[in-house]
């Protein structure tokens, strides 16, 4: 073969070997070659570039091996020597080589590196001959010289490719460091690195890749790293093709391009330099699915333990954040879940995501809503110092989410910090203060009306808020310092949640006494209605009846599964008894198995919430044992971070809820000894709620504890004679309730107590009346007779008819309690004491019912003040009338009290609602709505809520509206639950409540067929006259102005009113009198202008209304006047207007102003019409009437001149009438007939 212009041999081209070694020729075997070859090998090795003499000498030998018959050798180990000698003949050579053709040097190399593969096995006995080639070729940098060739690439890459291929675990340091000099050498001395060559490199950070030789990955990475200088220019330059250019086809990686960013950038940020741009680029593409890529790709970047990016590249950092805004859903997504990485490895980008996740916390879409929520909770979980207040509020606002998965998740999120930081203090006080609100806000939400958020609350409680596993006097502990710390709110839904679960367990309970019975089909009914109600408290109510159908048969089948189940919910079912208990009715109910078992699953709900897994007796005593020692000091109250006092205090509120709902863990002489011991302390609340507990829960101290009894009863006797008023109250119940020869005891303190009665000095008079008022509703046929004498002759006469003191004149309309003087709070208990008496006679054969009555109704008329000697103050006077307008409904309770009450008192009654004290009407409003959610008092009342449609409070509006609507929804679940319930429609339908409050319900459009009922009722109010005045023309055009009004919204507003009406409308005869057949009335009462107004909006309302307590114009208000006639001895007969009948002032413009003649008999509670006519000759004259004026019926409301012209004169006017009145009579209220 021949070699141009290459350097010839000595001798004449006769190949010169080394001493001993013969020829090399393919006449010879190969073993006889490689022995030979060994020997070359040997002479080379030991040659120096210095040898000139030699390297003359065996140039010709070094042509040679580089000849075909070599090169292209079947045998490796001939190979692989003559390698070795090339990599010496380069070595002793250079920087020249011997071999000048390109070809043949190309030739060489290729060989060369094709041998370089025999590094890959290590246990090889070549290897070492393998690691010498290696080690030589790298030290000399041999592969320079192909740097002129023009083809070098092909080598280089092949070299590569070859390093990369061989290298693995099995290699040593040096192996690795001769491969890294001998291709960084490559890189960094050459002019740049082709897009081939590159990708051989990149192609091992390739996941898949890096997941097959993770040694190549660590060889690559390392050679990145040592070359970054010069490689950072090759690698910008293939992003920037692949990325902004979009030229895929440069390279066979350019689907992998975000993987080899994330990867270069782990290895060094610098190779990244250029190309962090062009991310920016690309984050503004249209694409979504592109976008999402590179936020994918920028999330594992910015979120890096020790990533820097976000600090050194603050626009980029900037534009990735706009991203959480971004249209598309997943990119959205993908920067939620990023965030959370963010926040636990660069706390202090936290400041920059807070706002970003805020938004997204409000998203429209749930999935994200609930990975914000993850991410915070687990950052928080991690340390949390790496969530500020404001990340977790977001949190907490999404506990209120309107999607059950959201919800759920921020939930048990908190549930979870707040088992770490405030039950373990895993990080100290100062954590645990900094979540101290979430024991508050998860027992808030037991006040969602989804059963399910009151199922998780109930399970939080019981596995992270007081661990249901721990021991009892670790987990009553727990119990006992939470409570302590829980706000007023949160006590009250841990109380409600208690009193939840043992009315299912009562329902339990019932439906196990009903499978005792013989069958019969009243016994079907009544196990079906307790199956629903059971139902009604389980998640997904239709499932859930299904499920226990299932399960109320396989009790009847199952007689050891009943005794199982009336174990859990036994009095004296321990914690422990009831988790033996639970998992053997689980068992049971497992066969055959399932994968999912969802009846299975509805059982286990049932069971959680009627187990009693944290209250039985040992807990009780534990409880006991704590309240103890924070009464003697020894307890660690202040490490928990409560006072003794509030600790005691809050104890005896918890013993005293769990009084109720577990009163047979109370029964032993210790706790009982205890609780003694809290009746002698100054405490008021304390000492209050242990009588309580002893009244709740001492049935059988009389039976079983005679030293208890006898400590016990003198304690009673005291605290009902001279305790505190609710003291009093609570001793009379508890005597009533524990002992057997209450009549005696109740006797023993109602003979003291109503002698010593003495009404000069009042402030000795609120607990005796107390006191006597429960006990003479406790037992009336032994004290109802005593008490007759003491109304009439004390209470009446002595005490509510005559005003000793003079109140402070301050203007308020309220005052604390603490400034309402001892006489008024005299005459409230006074009141109460009335209605108490006749509560417990629960008749009227005395009619003393019906004198209370006119008493009552007289005090509200009187503006609260019934001697009208103005010694009262205005606070005082708001005071008596909260209680007189309670009163009345209190008596409205009771069906025979019901029955007397006439439509003006009850009209009364409900414009305390209107009241012009802020507080009055707040607390009259709570009471009535607490009486008619409970279905205690008569439908019409529900009816007084329309008047709070005149209230200047915003939130006193939206309240009323809150109960009218609970009120609805609670009377027609009832109706539904009940079927009997039809038999009762008239007075349970809330339809039936439209002739009270006709304006109420127009606007719903839920419920279309009551829509028409209210269609039909109206019209056939327009066919009546008011009952109370039926000759009273302007009082009759009124009301059917108001019906005309009504079915002139309804036909605008609602789609219904073409329905046929399923039943004729009752109207109460009480309020409306039938006309004849031939009475038709068909006249249209609606002016055009009127009819305009009603279509486009609303009138400006009066300025009058802008204030909390200033005074309200109520319509239908008329002065209460007395006058002594025989029939005010006969009965309680005075009437009133209906508090349907407003005025409509724009209306009334059109309607005739003649009054009607006055009545032949002058009547109680309200003056001759012809006394009336005043307002009415007013407004003839020119003078403004005031708003929501008319016939001026009630009692007097005084408005502000100021804001209303002619209420000066209408005033005086209303002043002169009032004079001649109290000249001519005088009033008198005799309660004995």
């Amino acid at each position: 073969m021949e070699f141009p212009q290459q350097q010839k041999p000595a001798g004449d081209g006769k190949i010169v070997y080394p001493p001993g070694v013969k020829e090399i020729t393919d006449k010879i075997s190969n073993d006889e070659v490689v022995k030979r070859l060994k020997m070359v090998v040997k002479t080379y090795m030991d040659m120096d570039q210095d040898s000139e003499e030699e390297k003359q000498q065996y140039l010709g030998l070094a042509l040679h091996l580089a000849s075909e018959f070599f090169l292209r050798n079947p045998n490796k180990d001939v190979r692989l020597l003559v390698a070795c000698c090339l990599a010496d003949i380069f070595r002793i050579y250079a920087p020249e080589a011997p071999y000048t053709s390109h070809d043949k040097l190309k030739d060489i190399f290729l060989f060369i590196t094709r041998q370089l593969k025999g590094l890959e096995d290590t246990k090889s006995p070549q290897f070492n001959r393998y690691f010498y080639l290696l080690e030589n070729l790298a030290w000399v940098k041999s592969y320079n010289i192909c740097f002129e060739l023009e083809d070098c690439n092909e080598i280089f890459i092949q070299l590569f490719k070859t390093l990369f291929s061989v290298i693995n675990n099995s290699h040593n340091q040096k192996v690795q460091m001769h491969m890294m000099d001998l291709m960084s050498s490559i890189i960094m001395e050459g002019d740049g690195v082709t897009q081939e060559l590159l990708d051989t490199i990149l192609i091992n950070l390739i996941p898949a890749h890096k997941n097959l030789n993770k040694q190549a990955y660590d060889l690559a990475k390392t050679l990145l790293k040592r070359t970054v200088q010069t490689i950072e220019t090759c690698i910008a330059n293939f992003f920037n093709q692949v990325l902004v250019m979009g030229k895929s086809s440069v390279s066979d990686l350019s689907e992998h391009v975000f993987d080899l960013i994330q990867e270069l950038f782990a290895i060094d940020p610098m190779l990244l330099t250029s190309v962090m741009p062009q991310l920016e680029f690309k984050l503004k593409s249209n694409d979504g699915e592109e976008r999402l890529a590179v936020v994918r790709l920028l999330a594992k970047l910015f979120g890096a333990k020790d990533s820097e990016l976000a600090s050194q590249n603050r626009p980029l950092w900037q534009c990735f954040l706009g991203r959480f805004n971004d249209i598309h859903v997943p990119v959205r997504l993908e920067c939620v879940k990023f965030a959370s990485h963010c926040l636990m490895n660069h706390p202090d980008l936290a400041k920059d995501l807070t706002e970003y996740l805020k938004v997204r916390s409000h998203d429209p879409e749930e999935a994200i809503r609930h990975d914000v929520i993850v991410t915070i909770i687990n950052a928080g979980k991690k340390d949390l110092n790496l969530v500020n207040d404001q990340l977790l509020g977001f949190v907490r606002e999404r506990t209120l989410d309107k999607r059950w998965r959201v919800r759920k998740e921020a939930m048990m999120g908190l549930a979870q910090l707040y088992k770490k930081y405030c039950l373990h203090h895993e990080a100290g006080k100062e954590s645990a203060l900094k979540i101290s609100w979430i024991k508050d806000k998860l027992l808030h939400i037991y006040y969602q009306n989804s059963i399910d958020d009151k199922l998780l609350v109930e399970k939080i409680f019981a596995q992270y808020m007081v661990p249901h596993n721990l021991d009892t006097e670790e987990k009553m502990k727990c119990l006992y310092y939470l409570y302590a710390c829980l706000d007023t709110n949160a006590v009250k839904a841990l109380n409600e949640m208690w009193k939840c679960q043992n009315m299912l367990r009562g329902l339990v309970k019932e439906l196990l006494d009903l499978h005792k019975l013989p069958v019969s089909e009243a016994n079907n009914t009544a196990m079906f209605g307790k199956l629903m109600s059971i139902a009604k408290n389980l998640p997904d109510a239709g499932k859930a009846q299904d499920f226990m159908k299932k399960f109320n048969q396989v009790l009847g089948e199952d007689e050891k599964l009943r005794v199982q189940l009336e174990m859990l919910i036994s009095p004296t079912c321990s914690c422990k008894q009831a988790e033996i208990c639970v998992r053997e009715i689980t068992r049971k109910l497992t066969f055959p198995k399932q994968p999912t078992n969802p009846f299975l699953e509805m059982v286990k709900f049932l069971l959680e919430r009627i187990a009693p897994v944290h209250i039985d007796s040992e807990a009780i005593s534990a409880l006991v044992k704590l309240l103890n020692k924070s009464i003697e000091g020894t307890a660690d109250d202040e490490e928990e971070g409560v006072t003794p006092d509030t600790a005691i205090r809050s104890g005896l509120e918890l013993l005293k809820v769990l009084s109720f709902t577990h009163p047979t863990a109370f029964h032993s002489a210790e706790t009982y000894e205890s609780l003694l011991q809290c009746l002698k302390m100054e405490d008021d609340k304390v000492a209050e709620a242990a009588i309580q507990i002893f009244r709740n829960t001492g049935q059988k101290i009389e039976t079983e504890l005679q030293q208890i009894r006898s400590t016990l009863i003198p304690i009673l006797h005291q605290k009902a004679k001279r305790g505190t008023p609710h003291q009093a109250k609570q001793a009379v119940h508890c005597i009533h309730a524990i002992f057997n020869n209450k009549e005696v005891q109740l006797a023993q303190i109602f003979e003291p107590l109503s002698r010593s009665l003495n009404a000069d000095v009042p402030e000795q008079l609120i607990t005796p009346l107390v006191s006597l008022g429960h006990i003479s509703m406790l037992a009336p046929d032994q004290f109802a007779s005593p008490m007759k004498s003491i109304v009439a002759n004390f209470i009446v006469k002595d005490l509510l008819m005559n005003d000793r003191s003079v109140g402070n004149k301050n203007g308020k309309l309220w005052t604390t309690d603490e400034e309402v003087s001892p006489e008024v709070l005299a005459k409230v208990q006074a009141i109460k004491l009335l209605v108490r008496w006749l509560l417990g006679m629960k008749n009227n054969q005395s009619k003393s019912a019906n004198s209370t009555l006119r008493l009552l109704s007289a005090m509200l008329v009187s503006e609260g003040d019934l001697t009208e000697q103005k010694k009262i103050s205005k606070s005082d006077m708001s005071r008596l009338r909260l209680a007189a307008g309670g009163a009345i409904m209190k008596l409205a309770q009771e069906p025979c009290y019901h029955e007397i009450i006439t439509p003006e008192q009850f009209q009364l009654c409900g414009l305390v609602i209107n009241d012009e004290c802020y507080q009055v009407r707040q607390i009259f409003a709570q009471k009535l709505h607490l009486a008619l959610v409970k279905l205690l008092l008569p439908l019409e009342y529900l009816a007084v809520f329309a008047l709070c449609a005149k209230d200047p409070v915003k939130e006193r509006r939206a309240h009323a509206r809150q109960c009218l609507l609970k009120n609805i929804s609670v009377r027609r679940e009832y109706i539904k639950q009940n079927p009997l319930a039809q038999e009762k429609l008239v007075s349970l339908l809330p339809e039936y409540v439209v002739p009270y409050m006709i304006h109420l319900l127009i606007n719903d459009d839920h419920y279309s067929c009551g829509i028409k009922n209210i269609c039909c009722m109206v019209e056939n109010i327009k066919q009546t006259k008011d009952a109370q005045c039926p000759d009273d023309t302007k009082a009759n055009e009124k009301l059917y102005i108001v019906c005309d009004v009504a079915l002139f919204v309804i036909a605008n507003k609602s789609t219904a009113c073409h329905l046929d009406c399923p039943k004729e409308p009752v109207l109460p005869s009480k309020f409306f009198l039938i006309q004849d057949k031939d009475f038709k009335n068909d006249k249209e009462y609606l002016t055009a202008e009127m009819r305009q107004m009603l279509l486009t909006g609303k009138p400006k309302p009066a300025p009058v209304l802008g204030a909390v307590n200033k005074p309200l114009t109520v319509p239908g208000r008329r002065i209460f006047t007395k006058t002594t006639t025989a029939s005010d001895t006969a009965s309680n007969t005075s009437t009133n207007s209906s508090p349907l009948s407003s005025t409509i002032k724009n209306s009334q413009k059109t309607a005739p102003d003649a009054g009607t003649e006055a009545s032949p008999v002058k009547r109680r509670g309200r003056p001759p019409k012809s006394a009336a006519t005043a307002p009415v000759a007013a407004d003839k004259e020119g003078a403004a009437a005031p708003v929501g004026g008319g016939t001026g019926r009630g009692r007097k409301r005084a408005a502000d001149p100021n804001l209303n012209p002619s209420a000066e004169s209408i005033n005086i006017k209303m002043s002169k009438q009032q004079q001649q009145n109290d000249e001519g009579t005088k009033r008198q209220i005799d309660l004995q007939r």
